[in-house]
């Protein structure tokens, strides 16, 4: 709960817009005096953070020894994440290049918008090796967090624009390809 709580007050501070919202429907701390394209990179970024804190708060745990984390659970869960990374620098360049930015600018800003996602890595390892006793805080603060970007974000989202059946197939697919990998590699 502390994750999706701490994730709903970023969420009310840091002005974002949602991909095909009107500027109008732009959230955070005053949003009219943002662009559109800042918007949803502010989004596309905040949302990365817990992305990051998840996968350094697996690799923290197989670093630290614990025996319920495995290696392959860890990569696993990086290799997913890294896949859906993928719509979502191009969901942060397209919008870009649209508005006139020139393709290699447009791209570069893809890629720091997931900058974030190593930098919150490498303090979820950190904070789990250093730190050891927090790390089924660290856990359950990760998932909140994640559980809430991916009600408030990625769902609603992917239904917009009459792509309900695409995007709830999409769903599937996904969580078939993680639950391949889980069993596979886990």
């Amino acid at each position: 709960m502390l994750g999706s709580v701490f994730l709903w007050g970023v969420d009310k501070v840091i002005p974002h817009l949602h991909p095909n919202a009107n500027i109008e429907e732009a959230e955070g701390f005053h949003p009219d005096r943002r662009k559109r394209s800042t918007l949803l990179i502010l989004a596309i970024t905040l949302h990365n953070i817990p992305e990051g804190l998840a996968i350094g708060v697996a690799f923290g745990a197989v670093a630290a020894g614990f025996p319920s984390a495995s290696l392959a659970a860890a990569v696993t869960l990086a290799i997913g994440i890294g896949i859906q990374n993928f719509p979502e620098g191009t969901a942060v360049s397209m919008p870009l290049r649209r508005e006139g930015m020139s393709r290699t600018r447009s791209f570069m800003y893809g890629q720091f918008s997931g900058m974030v996602e190593p930098i919150s890595a490498i303090i979820g390892v950190l904070a789990v090796t250093l730190i050891e006793p927090i790390l089924p805080f660290a856990l359950s603060f990760a998932a909140g967090a994640m559980i809430f970007v991916v009600t408030e974000e990625v769902i609603p989202g992917s239904q917009e624009n009459g792509n309900k059946d695409l995007a709830s197939m999409c769903l599937m697919i996904g969580f078939t390809v993680m639950m391949v990998l889980d069993v596979a590699l886990g």
